[in-house]
């Protein structure tokens, strides 16, 4: 966790906190000020970024602060991240081998490093 600096708490037992969500072509980071008990749950609500982007929905998403899944539940700290992950389009392991099959094709040494020498 990151330490909270003296603008993240506010007078009368608020807190500063950021939501963070990030889509193709959208990068949303919004500061709010959530009482000191406010969960995970209630920051997201009161940021207004549910009712802004509709696609989000927070039951079936995760949600984490400084990239680790968090609950929602989860009480935030002065000066949280809290970011709302997307659902993966494409399999991480299907990703890298169309990679390294791009790198491949484009003839680079990198593309070469792990084939044999019988077939380079």
């Amino acid at each position: 966790m990151v330490s909270a600096e003296p603008t993240d708490v506010v007078a009368d037992g608020h807190l500063r906190v950021q939501i963070c969500y990030l889509a193709p072509g959208v990068q949303v980071l919004l500061p709010v000020v959530v009482p000191a008990c406010a969960t995970v749950r209630d920051a997201v609500t009161q940021s207004g970024v549910l009712d802004a982007h509709p696609e989000i929905d927070i039951s079936t998403q995760k949600v984490g602060i400084y990239g680790k899944v968090r609950a929602l539940d989860e009480v935030v700290q002065a000066g949280d991240r809290i970011e709302i992950y997307r659902p993966l389009t494409v399999d991480p392991k299907v990703a890298r081998a169309r990679r390294v099959a791009k790198t491949r094709r484009a003839g680079s040494r990198e593309g070469r490093k792990w084939v044999t020498k019988e077939h380079r």
